[in-house]
């Protein structure tokens, strides 16, 4: 994308949730810069620490305005870039519902996930082997909820922010656990979400720095 695009979004190609806010992105076909964060650009990681308390990322940057936190900066393309209730309803009861959910895949599958990769960071040959095993039983227990909770969902092609959240968490938490044969709804449902073509556009950037997976990323997907 060419400097004068609109929208720029600070992170990496290899960020579960740099890949969050790039679903939603691309399902809507906006034009946007992908400002990557690294060594060789210390001007993107000064406005990643301008926008936040914890240089987090991603930062979107929209003219003079600066949002961070994922959720947020897809509930502002819903409100000013995307078709009135595609990524949001407009119903408010069922927005609540969605983002019920997006905190469902943050909290209990993207978590649990960055705890085990988060113990490989620290040492890889030595990881903390209880807590590994705890962040594991609670991804086991999200995979079970979300396979049930699968008996009712409307798998459609649809992209929500519910198939924002879903994908990179359940992307990268199956490379950590693998989703167990017993729960074919929600092993389906991630093949699916990864042929999504906003989806498949996240994954085919990524696939460059794999190598850098602290667990080994597996040879798939």
């Amino acid at each position: 994308m060419s400097e004068s695009a609109r929208l720029a979004l600070y992170g990496h190609p290899f960020s579960s949730y740099t890949w969050k806010v790039q679903i939603a992105l691309h399902a809507n076909d906006l034009d946007y810069d992908l400002r990557v964060l690294g060594p060789d650009h210390p001007e993107h990681l000064a406005v990643v620490r301008s926008a936040g308390p914890l240089s987090k990322f991603p930062v979107l940057q929209d003219g003079d305005t600066l949002l961070l936190e994922a959720s947020s900066i897809i509930e502002y393309i819903a409100r000013h870039y995307a078709p009135s209730g595609s990524l949001i309803p407009d119903d408010q009861d069922a927005a609540i519902g969605m983002r019920m959910l997006d905190r469902v895949f943050d909290n209990y599958v993207m978590a649990p996930m960055q705890d085990v990769v988060n113990e490989y960071l620290r040492d890889r040959d030595n990881p903390d082997a209880v807590r590994v095993a705890e962040a594991r039983a609670r991804l086991e227990q999200a995979y079970a909820w979300l396979d049930d909770w699968l008996r009712d969902y409307d798998r459609g092609e649809q992209v929500t922010l519910i198939e924002c959240a879903a994908a990179p968490s359940l992307f990268y938490a199956e490379w950590v656990l693998p989703i167990a044969p017993e729960f074919r709804r929600l092993r389906a449902w991630r093949a699916h979400l990864l042929r999504l073509p906003a989806v498949s556009r996240c994954v085919e950037a990524a696939r460059p720095y794999r190598a850098g997976f602290p667990l080994g990323a597996p040879d798939r997907d």
